[in-house]
């Protein structure tokens, strides 16, 4: 059932417009020795919501998620962070819940340096929005963040 739902909200929203409704900022701090955190941040325009990593089972909304590239020189420390205000969401209709963003959300990783050079950090982010009417396809975003050992 989740799977027809999804397909059916992916069909009807292919003829909307290519522009996304979120933008993207990318950035790293440097918090030690070698060590920084990776700043992905969201912003979202009025009315539409971005959602979370982690969703409750009933959901049917497709959680942002990270791939980032293998590079040796990094290592990732636990898991990506979200820092928002996040709302959860019961769609009345469908009896479905979510995990959502609106305005902005920062994803925040801890990386390590395994010495001190100047690299990046590289991947993909995948993400969904949708507003109160309908949900855009999931959309990939890539990002390099550059790290100066």
């Amino acid at each position: 059932m989740r799977l027809l739902i999804s397909l059916a909200i992916v069909l009807i929203s292919q003829g909307l417009h290519a522009q996304s409704p979120v933008s993207w900022q990318f950035q790293a701090l440097k918090k030690g020795e070698q060590e920084y955190e990776v700043i992905l941040r969201a912003t979202i325009q009025p009315g539409w919501h971005l959602y979370s990593q982690q969703q409750p089972k009933d959901a049917i909304a497709i959680p942002t998620s990270f791939q980032f590239n293998n590079n040796p020189l990094v290592v990732r420390v636990k898991n990506v962070k979200e820092v928002g205000k996040m709302q959860k969401y019961t769609d009345k209709t469908l009896g479905v819940t979510a995990h959502q963003y609106s305005n902005e959300v920062s994803f925040i990783q801890a990386v390590k340096l395994k010495a001190k050079v100047k690299t990046a950090i590289t991947g993909e982010i995948e993400y969904q929005v949708c507003d109160d009417e309908k949900c855009l396809p999931p959309k990939k975003v890539p990002f390099t963040i550059a790290l100066n050992g």
